[in-house]
């Protein structure tokens, strides 16, 4: 399927859940989490979710990095410039539905790309190579190139891969990790070093 595609189905399938089954499944991930090779690092981004948009609920990822004592960052988009500031998320920090209906911090100290060892990435669907689809604006292909080359990257999925999404861009940032209700998914990248016979 194509993105086009992919989008119109899976907006479909999520506007279908009940608040009952968003958060169950929402736990569910969450706990899955648990299972990432990630809770060495120390600077997490973490995505709050779009309620009108029926999104993995990630309070429950948040409380498990505060209950393990990680920094995390939460940004505030300019739909100018297609482009993402990134806060250190703080007891003080104030939150906001910009006219999206996005909760963004308004103001704090703000965080380079640089530090950020981890980023939680919303989605809309993904394949078993790793690429994703998201609503198309390109914020996170944008933010994610300029975070180091070490940066894990990790969707949180309601649903399981597609097979293939057959207009992906070699310019698209494929994922690390995915985390759904059922699974981890691994995705291998390709050794570039040549063996000897």
């Amino acid at each position: 399927m194509t993105k086009s595609e992919l989008r119109k189905k899976y907006k479909a399938l999520r506007n279908a859940f009940t608040e009952q089954q968003l958060d169950a499944f929402s736990i569910e991930i969450a706990n899955k989490t648990l299972e990432l090779p990630v809770w060495n690092k120390s600077c997490f981004h973490l995505f709050l979710p779009i309620k009108t948009q029926n999104e993995v609920n990630t309070e429950y990822v948040l409380q498990i990095l505060a209950g393990k004592d990680k920094d995390v960052v939460i940004s505030k988009s300019n739909f100018e410039k297609i482009e993402m500031t990134h806060f250190l998320l703080t007891d003080n920090t104030k939150i906001v539905l910009n006219q999206y209906n996005i909760p963004e911090p308004v103001n704090g100290f703000e965080v380079s790309e640089s530090k950020i060892d981890v980023v939680f990435i919303p989605l809309l669907a993904f394949d078993i190579k790793g690429n994703r689809v998201g609503y198309g604006k390109g914020f996170y292909d944008a933010f994610l190139t300029k975070c180091k080359p070490s940066t894990i990257k990790i969707g949180l999925s309601f649903f399981e891969a597609e097979t293939i999404i057959k207009d992906n861009s070699p310019m698209d940032i494929p994922l690390d990790y995915c985390v759904t209700p059922e699974k981890v998914y691994f995705f291998k990248k390709l050794k570039t070093t040549n063996n000897a016979c």
